[in-house]
């Protein structure tokens, strides 16, 4: 039986989110927003009525907003507006992306702001509670004015028209709607405009990758202190009186997590004399500055991402207090761009730091007695050679990706929409680059348990040995060169999949994203 969701327009948290994304939840919206969402309808319905030209309710769109349209036809104007931005293009988002979008949509018109009315939500709904999806191809928003082109194919199969998956079988919407015992609906005014202005496509995809991002920061503290132990490097860089007098949050947390993952490891302690190194290189020594920045980063991301999701960024909008209905820009969705931008950083910058890692790793001039390549037979055998070159080759596509999205803008509908945010594929990159980074941890843990290994008799900590015994499900000891892709994908599983998370048993030896 699936876990229930109750959805609260205005205060709904990320952990909320998360379980969204990553859970087949059932889902309902709290009822007592109505009364909100069907004033706001009324007032919609009577300027409809009206004689005032009012945007998007008796009027054409975007530069042709100075085209007035009778009362009789607002209702194929909503349907032609719905109809006429399904341009979108590209492969359709995945299932729990989709999900996300339509919670977030819910959220966004259940605010009572938007004038749609409150059947039209539970339609949302309905479709969320039958597992009827509509197909949102990934390409076509420029974020601004909203994600018109995706949204539209969301809004179409309300409509009966475009493409859907019912309990995961593509099908014509009609159909869908068909085998869900549910009617198309017919658009009253300002509804079509209700459900394709929003940032709710680019939102999803940047809370998605977000929440990926968080657990692959988790697992490279983890693949870090790993090779800390396998390089039998120091752990006074990660004492606390260090950080305490920087006094970055991030910082403090990434070396509390370092000295709790490190804590009760014999290679540790089996170096602490007569150990000639007076300092390990910046990737070593240096985490918690770097894996420090990145926490920061991503939990400013988070505060941004958590507030979007709980807003109205419709337009126009509806304020029920004074029956005003106001025209303004809360489609555009430079935030999210900003917020996404920051979000490639820090998985290009985590890539970074542990692919130089794996560099020292495997190199002999640098990896204190470990053999060349981490192969017992080395010459004959190349190792882990090659593997580094794959994680250098993933680091440095990543930086190309990191390239700021949010910083670019082009002018569309005839000059009227002038300035856009680029938000939707500034978030959607973010998913390639995430899989880029989780690949990278993968040859890292490869890399790190092999190294430490090496290392026996003496043992890591316990909560590595956790760790290590959970990558040798997928990987065995590289005793002969072998067939190497298989395990790198296996490990990457369970880094995607947060198995290496997971298997440490205890949560608090990682950050937490949100500090409350």
């Amino acid at each position: 039986m699936r876990q229930k969701l109750l959805l609260k327009p205005g205060s709904m948290t990320l952990e909320d989110l998360c379980r969204v994304y990553r859970e087949d939840l059932d889902i309902s919206l709290d009822s007592s927003c109505k009364i909100q969402v069907d004033a706001a309808s009324a007032i919609i319905q009577a300027a409809a009525d009206g004689d005032v030209a009012v945007y998007g309710v008796n009027t054409g769109f975007g530069k042709l907003a100075n085209t007035r349209i009778p009362a009789h036809q607002t209702t194929q104007l909503q349907r032609n507006l719905i109809l006429s931005h399904c341009c979108g293009v590209g492969k359709a988002l995945p299932d729990n992306i989709v999900r996300l979008v339509m919670v977030l949509k819910i959220l966004s018109l259940g605010r009572g702001a938007s004038g749609v009315r409150w059947s039209l939500i539970k339609q949302i709904e309905l479709f969320l509670q039958k597992d009827l999806l509509p197909v949102i191809p990934e390409k076509g928003s420029v974020g601004a004015s909203g994600d018109l082109a995706p949204l539209a194919h969301l809004a179409a199969v309300l409509l009966g028209e475009g493409e859907a998956r019912f309990q995961g079988q593509p099908m014509p919407a009609i159909e869908a709607l068909e085998a869900a015992g549910l009617e198309p609906i017919e658009l009253g005014p300002k509804e079509g405009l209700g459900l394709i202005n929003g940032t709710q496509v680019s939102t999803a995809l940047a809370l998605a990758n977000l929440f990926d991002a968080w657990s692959l920061a988790q697992t490279a503290l983890i693949s870090g202190a790993i090779t800390t132990d396998a390089l039998m490097d120091s752990t006074a860089p990660f004492r606390p009186e260090i950080h305490a007098l920087r006094g970055m949050q991030g910082q403090i947390d990434a070396a509390a997590s370092l000295r709790g993952l490190l804590a009760g490891s014999s290679i540790r302690e089996s170096h602490r004399q007569n150990d000639e190194r007076v300092q390990d290189p910046y990737s070593i020594r240096c985490q918690p500055q770097v894996m420090g920045a990145c926490i920061d980063q991503l939990r400013q991301v988070s505060r941004t991402l958590e507030i979007e999701s709980n807003a109205v960024t419709d337009n126009p909008i509806v304020v029920v207090a004074d029956g005003s209905i106001l025209s303004g820009g809360n489609f555009h969705a430079e935030p999210i761009a900003f917020a996404a931008d920051q979000c490639a950083m820090v998985i290009a910058e985590i890539g970074s730091i542990t692919e130089r890692r794996i560099a020292t790793t495997v190199d002999p001039a640098q990896s204190y007695g470990l053999p060349a390549f981490l192969s017992p037979d080395p010459g004959l055998n190349s190792g882990f050679m090659n593997a580094e070159v794959t994680s250098a080759a993933l680091m440095s596509e990543n930086k190309q990706r990191a390239a700021l999205a949010s910083i670019d803008s082009t002018p569309t509908s005839a000059n009227q929409e002038d300035h856009v945010s680029m938000a939707c594929h500034a978030a959607r990159r973010l998913g390639a680059m995430n899989h880029n980074l989780a690949h990278i941890i993968a040859i890292e843990l490869l890399t790190g348990v092999q190294g430490i290994e090496f290392r026996a008799p003496i043992e890591t900590s316990p909560a590595l040995l956790k760790v290590m015994r959970e990558v040798r499900t997928k990987s065995k000891r590289l005793e002969q060169d072998r067939y190497l892709a298989n395990d790198i994908e296996a490990v990457k599983d369970l880094v995607m999949q947060r198995k290496i998370i997971a298997a440490l048993e205890d949560e608090s030896l990682l950050p937490q994203l949100s500090i409350g």
